[in-house]
């Protein structure tokens, strides 16, 4: 049996809210996980266990589940994956988001692309060791930036413990949007779920109700895919949270997987 798909939060949507807020509103929503941001200006501090343990604890007491720890690893030979991943272990996460570099890949050459290949070849590596799934943010000015370059990323690296996340491209129609998301299904692990249009102008959920009811029609059949997490809420208001949760639920109830 497929495994039910939990409605969740990404902690960054409410940057300005201390950890325990983040957690009182998640659980006032009715949501079922949260994935805790972290980096400099986030919720966890990558590398400080003790933080991190107190907060996984926490979040659980409260009856949510730890979805993921969202990372801001961006595949630099000058940096290390092993303070995030031992927060993710502190905190109990059992998948951190990383990114695919940090230009878009039509300024990337075969080089710099071989190179981040490479690099998340030997974070997923360490990830696997220490039990914990690697994952890429499906973002723009990174190697994810478009379906091709991101599933070509996913092709060559080829390894069973990289996944990817998926969100809506700005500026992409219904029709666009659905089709990069067949592209990439294989590897989806995780949805992060808000409702931008014509660009960057952030709406309610529902205001895309007709994109989002087609992800869950076409990912209810994705057994991988763990949680849908709200990303962004217009003017960040926690006001709001309430009914765009409901509104997310009652999309995964329609598509439920049992």
């Amino acid at each position: 049996m497929q495994q039910h798909m939990r409605a969740g939060l990404c902690s960054v949507t409410f940057r300005q809210l201390a950890p325990d807020d983040v957690i009182d509103a998640a659980v006032g929503a009715g949501l079922e996980s949260i994935e805790w941001g972290a980096g400099t200006d986030e919720h966890v501090t990558p590398g400080d266990s003790a933080a991190a343990a107190s907060l996984g604890e926490r979040t659980r007491d409260a009856g949510l589940a730890v979805a993921s720890l969202g990372g801001y690893f961006r595949c630099r030979n000058d940096e290390s994956i092993e303070p995030l991943l031992d927060s993710a272990v502190a905190i109990g996460a059992p998948r951190v988001r990383v990114w695919a570099g940090t230009v878009g890949s039509a300024d990337v050459d075969d080089a710099e692309r071989a190179r981040i290949a490479d690099r998340l070849t030997d974070a997923a590596d360490r990830a696997a060791a220490q039990g914990i799934e690697l994952a890429l943010e499906y973002h723009g000015r990174t190697l994810t930036d478009t379906v091709e370059s991101a599933r070509a990323l996913l092709q060559t690296v080829a390894h069973p413990n990289l996944t990817t996340y998926w969100q809506p491209t700005q500026g992409a129609d219904d029709d666009v949007a659905i089709g990069e998301l067949e592209a990439v299904a294989p590897w989806v692990s995780t949805l992060h779920v808000f409702s931008w249009w014509p660009r960057a102008e952030r709406l309610r959920l529902s205001e895309r109700a007709a994109l989002w009811q087609r992800v869950f029609a076409r990912t209810a059949s994705l057994p991988h895919v763990t949680d849908a997490l709200i990303e962004f809420v217009p003017d960040d208001d926690p006001a709001l949270l309430p009914a765009e949760a409901a509104t997310l639920r009652g999309w995964l109830d329609a598509h439920d997987r049992g």
